[in-house]
């Protein structure tokens, strides 16, 4: 009898030993865990610094003040016109649009004026949705831009410190737009700079919307509130992303130049008109 009892407690111990060696080869299952991916920013409803252009005359001066003079005043790229201040027949306020013409006329030494619009002291920002509906102009010899220069130049001159191209657009190659960053180890001088480029079939005829959304993280750029360009803060340091100081807005229309004279100036073009809708700040959330 004993024999048999002994067998009778074993037989338990050898079940159980087997369910214990076939749980061991059923694997729990746990989820992965999600991988994160890069911070969205979200950005307030309600612009916090507008110019809507909903009034008569010069540019408000609570905003706009002035680049007056010519590339030999240390800035510029070889253009050929003359930056005038606080004149109507170059940047006038009507009809509830902004206009900056560039005239063909001889003054100081120069045979085109123009106007060049900044915020500086009166707009300067640091991250936000930044955006403007504008009109450029056609013809051989323009160069239209929308575009944001450090105010306080911390780490050294261009292209150190930075520059957020918004709009940039030439007469030579008609309705091509132009979002583009420039660092001092990203730009146009040593041919690295950050751009897309966008073909769009009516930007001299008709309004369109340009926008940056510059976050600490990376700045894109839109067209119609299509995005066009990405450019991701590689935590690098400034001279790959200058982009954590204050920057303001330039708004101007200039004539020939390393870029927009390329292909030559077509006198005829001239008076050209740039046409600015509305420039909007929303902050970050």
């Amino acid at each position: 009898m004993k024999p048999i009892l002994s067998m009778l407690k074993i037989i338990p111990i050898l079940l159980l030993s087997v369910a214990c060696a076939e749980n061991e080869n059923i694997k729990p299952h746990i989820p992965q865990p999600e991988p994160v991916g890069p911070k969205e920013y979200s950005f307030s409803t309600t612009p916090s610094w507008v110019d809507e252009f909903d009034y008569e005359g010069l540019p408000d001066v609570k905003k706009w003040g002035y680049d007056v003079g010519s590339q030999n005043n240390g800035w510029g790229n070889n253009e050929l016109q003359y930056y005038t201040e606080a004149d109507l027949e170059n940047a006038s306020v009507g009809g509830g649009v902004l206009t900056i013409t560039a005239k063909k006329e001889d003054f100081e030494g120069f045979g085109y004026t123009s106007a060049r619009l900044v915020s500086k002291g009166k707009g300067d920002f640091l991250y936000g949705r930044f955006e403007v509906r504008a009109k450029v102009p056609p013809g051989k010899g323009t160069w239209a831009a929308a575009w944001m220069l450090p105010t306080d130049w911390a780490y050294g001159g261009w292209p150190a410190s930075g520059e957020i191209d918004i709009l940039e657009h030439v007469g030579y190659d008609q309705d091509v737009v132009h979002i583009s960053m420039h660092t001092e180890a990203y730009n146009h001088g040593i041919n690295t700079q950050k751009t897309a480029t966008k073909k769009i079939q009516n930007a001299t005829t008709e309004f369109h919307v340009y926008r940056v959304d510059w976050t600490p993280d990376y700045i894109k750029g839109f067209v119609d509130d299509v995005e066009m360009f990405h450019f991701v803060n590689e935590k690098k340091g400034y001279a790959v992303w200058p982009f954590d100081k204050r920057f303001h807005w330039l708004l101007n229309l200039a004539v020939g130049g390393d870029w927009g004279g390329q292909m030559g100036v077509d006198e005829g073009a001239f008076p050209a008109k740039m046409e600015v809708d509305y420039v909007r700040v929303y902050d970050l959330q």
